[in-house]
């Protein structure tokens, strides 16, 4: 597919479902509920690829997972994982010193004169200084935070998929780069981390029926216009404004996502990557002003899913019309 068939998928976290949510980031969890297990492989590459410069935007929930390792293949991807930190950890340090040996000249030449132009590059960067500081807290930080496991577009998430009867948790980036595609490509239709139910036999028609995953969240967010929420139209000459809001599934019950995914490489690169299917608004999404909300199948159909016929489609299409609707209450996130 070129860039030029792409049609009818969001493009703007803006506007788009899901763009955020909190995730199952222990692959325990998918080990305890379905029996799965870790792929080690694509674990160990992911940290690899940050060890050696890198940047895949990998949720700090999945790195504590491994901080106490149970075996040996656990122990590789924490080894993985420290390596990885060390070497961020040193380029944060060189980095500082290049910010701080500017410091350090512009203050030199304050001393014979006073410029506007001196006193904007020591401000900035120490502005730098701070942000490249919070980098490394956050690197070393072990005790887990509130959002260690909540995702963006472009962040890795945890997919369970089967393979050879199996099966196993795959880090995956939430955003698909979809076959036949280049990075060019993904740039200019950015909105791939979402799938549109109507759109599966056309945008998505070489994954659908072939690459199904399942991811597990908790809670999904949503940017919303306040105008949308509050049912007003925009007075004269007001802007719009956007408010995030947080969706939880009233039972307590965790989403089962079905996804479509796929293994990009141009023979160099590899990408593992995925979308989330969306589909009309639950009414209570609705009345908030949003106009999609992601799929969310029944227990019963995990397996069912995970292994689809590509002969067959309806039976898959029939596991998305019949999806849990537990009602999702909400509230303005913090």
């Amino acid at each position: 597919m070129t860039v030029a068939q792409y049609s009818g998928e969001e493009s703007s976290a803006g506007a788009a479902m899901c763009y955020s949510a909190q995730i199952w980031a222990d692959y325990k969890k998918f080990t305890r509920q379905f029996g799965a297990i870790l792929s080690i492989g694509d674990f160990t590459r992911i940290f690899w690829e940050r060890r050696e410069g890198g940047s895949p935007k990998i949720p700090k929930g999945i790195e504590l997972a491994f901080a106490e390792p149970r075996d040996a293949f656990e122990a590789q991807v924490k080894q993985m994982i420290d390596e990885a930190r060390e070497a961020e950890l040193g380029r944060i340090d060189e980095r500082i010193a290049i910010q701080q040996t500017k410091i350090a000249e512009a203050e030199a030449a304050l001393q014979k004169r006073v410029t506007k132009k001196s006193q904007e590059i020591i401000r900035v960067a120490n502005n730098r200084i701070a942000a490249e500081r919070l980098k490394a807290e956050k690197l070393q930080r072990t005790e887990p935070a509130d959002d260690d496991d909540r995702i963006w577009p472009g962040d890795y998430t945890l997919v369970m998929v089967v393979e050879d009867g199996r099966k196993i948790v795959k880090p995956m980036r939430y955003q698909c780069r979809l076959p036949g595609w280049t990075v060019a490509d993904e740039k200019a239709k950015p909105g791939t981390y979402n799938a549109r139910r109507d759109s599966l036999r056309s945008v998505w028609k070489r994954l659908y029926g072939y690459h199904h995953g399942i991811m597990v969240a908790t809670h999904f967010y949503e940017s919303v216009g306040r105008h949308d929420y509050e049912q007003r139209a925009l007075s004269g000459g007001e802007r719009p404004k956007s408010m995030e809001l947080e969706f939880t599934p009233q039972t307590g019950e965790p989403l089962y996502i079905p996804v479509l995914w796929y293994a990009w490489t141009d023979g160099i690169e590899e990408l593992l990557s995925c979308a989330a299917i969306t589909d009309d608004p639950e009414p209570e999404v609705a009345l908030t002003g949003h106009d999609r909300t992601i799929i969310n199948i029944k227990p019963e159909y995990v397996d069912a899913w995970l292994s689809p016929d590509p002969k067959n489609l309806a039976a898959m299409d029939e596991i998305l019309e019949d999806k849990r609707h537990p009602f999702y209450e909400h509230k303005v996130a913090a």
